[in-house]
């Protein structure tokens, strides 16, 4: 697990994916520090690692990263920790069109090509 202060390549991501899940990494975004963890087996730990170093819950949205995939398919917002029905998220999505928006740009920010 690591949190992605500065950059990460995208061939970084491919090789935790091998070690991981195959074909994607999991990964939390916090949308205010605009810092991105990767790598763990569950959301939870990322996230929990996240407000280990100051992250605020409300902030934290889970997503899966596709690095052999381009375009909408590259982001998956799909994580339990997104079920948030006090923050008005009532699915492991994100409907919030903002915060997806924020999301795809911190994700463009932090992982190169």
């Amino acid at each position: 697990m690591q949190i992605i202060v500065e950059t990460v390549t995208n061939e970084a991501l491919k090789e935790m994916t091998a070690a991981m899940f195959g074909d994607f990494v999991k990964a939390v975004v916090d949308v205010d520090r605009e810092l991105l963890a990767v790598d763990a087996e569950l959301h939870c730990d990322l996230e929990a690692l996240l407000l280990e170093n100051g992250s605020k819950q409300q902030s934290l949205w889970g997503i899966n990263i596709y690095p052999e995939l381009k375009g909408d398919q590259y982001v998956e917002f799909d994580s339990m920790i997104n079920m948030r029905p006090a923050q008005g998220n009532r699915s492991r999505g994100i409907d919030d069109e903002k915060i997806r928006e924020k999301i795809i740009a911190i994700v463009q920010k932090r992982v190169q090509p």
